[in-house]
């Protein structure tokens, strides 16, 4: 039986920006909550309207499964090349697609949950600017 093509609602592109992000909800019987609002920094791989593929380090390899199950959330923000106003998004991790477990380094799939619709436009007018030909 053939493989589906994979379907996206938005398109994304290749994008290399920096990210900060925080865990919003510590996860049942966290031995540190109060981790929860720290800061982490990380960039995207790609960026789209929908969300962002996040490689980062992971504070501690037991959140993977917090992460994908959806107990544990995750706030984003970044700034797009050229606008000096910061983007925040809430979302949740929607795939793992690598964590190396001696590091700690992965790859996030994050889907926006909750964004400012004038958010989303500018995220929408850079990709389209990024596909433009230069």
């Amino acid at each position: 039986m053939p493989l589906e093509p994979e379907r996206r609602d938005f398109v994304r592109v290749s994008a290399v920006i920096a990210v900060t992000y925080r865990f919003r909800t510590p996860p049942a019987g966290s031995p540190a909550p109060a981790s929860a609002g720290a800061g982490h920094a990380g960039v995207t791989s790609n960026l789209s309207g929908g969300g962002m593929l996040l490689e980062s380090r992971l504070p501690r390899m037991d959140l993977v499964t917090d992460l994908l199950t959806g107990r544990q959330g995750i706030d984003v923000e970044l700034l797009l090349p050229g606008d000096p106003v910061p983007i925040r998004a809430s979302g949740r991790v929607a795939w793992v697609e690598t964590v190396e477990e001696a590091t700690l380094r992965c790859h996030l799939g994050v889907r926006f949950l909750a964004i400012e619709p004038a958010d989303k436009e500018r995220i929408f007018r850079y990709v389209i600017r990024v596909q433009m030909p230069a």
